[in-house]
């Protein structure tokens, strides 16, 4: 598969063919999306009209519904030069938006790529609005990528070329280079993590940046010591691969001083393995702990496609990786850690550690003063207690700023819920013997009191907290994707800062 991001090397080869008319392409299958209600107008009706009105036919007796995500296969179509049709169902019209085309788009491609085929043509409707058509694109390329790096007969081969009729070519570039930046976020969260830790991980950054013109700073244990980012530094001590940082600035608004204020910061939890620490998980648990990276992967991605869409902003992304680990030199629980911000914490729980690597993390984008941060973690099961594994938690200490990312997530169809954000929350986290201490009182609002542990290191700047704990990583299969990495956040990340342009 070509690395994310590479120049000439869109996933699927993806290609707008607008003039193109559907029963014309010679290709493996010709995909055509439809709505509840009969064939209506538009993409659908010139299918139609070319097969001898097979789609009424079928809608007629029942053998299409056209509910969402849907999927009758036709095999050689009257009229039709190629050798499939495949009807993917919408649902209601009124209800269609660009979440429901990516997972339609998606559902439709992982169903094809379960063999080898050269060319696939999907057929975008003149109904579509142009992010609708950008993330049907997305996910197209996202659904035909499947989890099985490692495996040697793949469950999901990507095709070879993947035609967009009757799609703009910007929609269908903006579309391509989202897909990038999800399917990266994927391969991440997917990778072994004897292959995927805070040394190489870094690397990949670096070769990220290198593709899109980010630049790049890696700090190391020495760099990390003489930034007295202790916290960082006290999670990985149980681990024979030390931690890293990695600081990411893309400076595309016009004009940009090289002391800009960035607009956005984005900042991301990269645990490459969790394995509780002294406070040990149990296998059950700890089977999935290659995942606890998936903030810092959706950042990573988010910026990089940022970068790649040349968009009009000045960001940054700052990433701490790390291993929990259980080695000799682990920290332990009584332990009191000064962070880089001068606020002393007390470990009650080694396996609450992401909110105490963030703790320095923030501290660094704090110092650069950005105009808001939005941070992305697995940070808690109690989020999943609470929201289940397919909506992610929002804490915020700006309403707006929470609204804007709320209404960017629920825009890709990725949905999400703001849990509060009390004052008497934070007595929960007081120590007697530090400032605070990493984990709240008993099993209760756990979600929220790391959230609260968050808020003391962003220094008032307008922030976002985004708890991805369950929509990360799919334990099981689902129509639009395989089980595995997700790439969740990376596209509400993407709308938040066109948004912002």
């Amino acid at each position: 598969m070509p690395h994310e991001f590479a120049p000439h090397t869109a996933v699927g080869g993806i290609i707008a063919e607008p003039a193109t008319r559907p029963e014309t392409v010679a290709a493996d299958a010709v995909v055509v999306f439809l709505t509840e209600g009969g064939v209506g107008a538009g993409a659908a009706a010139e299918v139609d009209r070319a097969t001898g009105g097979l789609l009424t036919k079928l809608v007629a007796a029942g053998d299409i519904a056209a509910t969402r995500n849907e999927c009758v296969p036709l095999l050689s179509p009257p009229g039709m030069a190629a050798g499939q049709l495949l009807v993917v169902g919408l649902g209601k019209r009124e209800a269609v938006d660009a979440g429901v085309l990516y997972r339609a788009a998606a559902t439709a491609a992982r169903q094809l790529a379960g063999r080898a085929r050269s060319r696939i043509a999907f057929v975008a409707d003149g109904w579509w609005a142009t992010r609708q058509v950008e993330q049907a694109v997305a996910g197209a390329a996202v659904g035909m990528v499947g989890q099985d790096l490692y495996r040697t007969e793949k469950r999901r081969t990507p095709f070879q070329a993947t035609l967009w009729l009757g799609a703009p070519p910007e929609a269908v570039t903006v579309g391509a280079t989202i897909a990038a930046g999800v399917n990266l976020a994927r391969r991440l969260v997917n990778t072994s993590p004897d292959d995927l830790y805070p040394q190489s991980f870094a690397d990949e950054a670096a070769a990220v940046a290198g593709r899109t013109g980010m630049e790049i700073e890696i700090w190391d244990e020495d760099h990390l010591a003489r930034e007295r980012c202790q916290a960082i530094l006290a999670v990985g001590r149980g681990s024979s691969r030390p931690p890293r940082l990695v600081l990411l600035r893309y400076r595309g608004a016009p004009r940009a001083a090289e002391d800009a204020q960035p607009t956005l910061a984005l900042v991301g939890k990269g645990v490459t393995f969790d394995s509780g620490g002294l406070s040990l998980k149990p296998s059950d648990s700890m089977l999935t702990m290659k995942c606890d990276m998936a903030g810092g992967a959706a950042v990573l991605a988010a910026a990089a496609t940022i970068a790649a869409l040349r968009l009009p902003i000045d960001i940054v992304a700052a990433i701490g990786l790390v291993e929990n680990m259980t080695g000799p030199a682990a920290y332990k629980l009584g332990d009191v850690i000064t962070a880089r911000s001068g606020t002393t914490i007390e470990v009650h729980n080694t396996d609450a550690e992401g909110r105490i690597v963030l703790a320095d993390v923030l501290d660094v984008v704090r110092g650069l003063a950005p105009r808001r941060i939005i941070d992305a973690a697995t940070l808690t099961g109690a989020c999943m207690v609470a929201l289940g594994h397919d909506v992610a938690g929002l804490f915020a200490n700006d309403q707006a700023v929470c609204d804007d990312l709320a209404t960017a997530a629920r825009a890709m169809g990725e949905p999400v819920w703001q849990l509060p954000m009390y004052p008497d929350y934070d007595e929960q986290i007081s120590s007697d013997v530090a400032d605070i201490k990493n984990v709240g009182d008993g099993r209760w609002g756990g979600a929220i009191t790391a959230a609260k542990f968050l808020e003391r290191f962003v220094g008032g700047i307008p922030w976002t907290h985004v708890d991805i704990a369950g929509p990360a990583f799919a334990e099981k299969p689902k129509p639009w994707t395989d089980g595995g990495g997700t790439g969740a956040m990376v596209r509400p990340f993407v709308e938040l800062a066109r948004g912002m342009c």
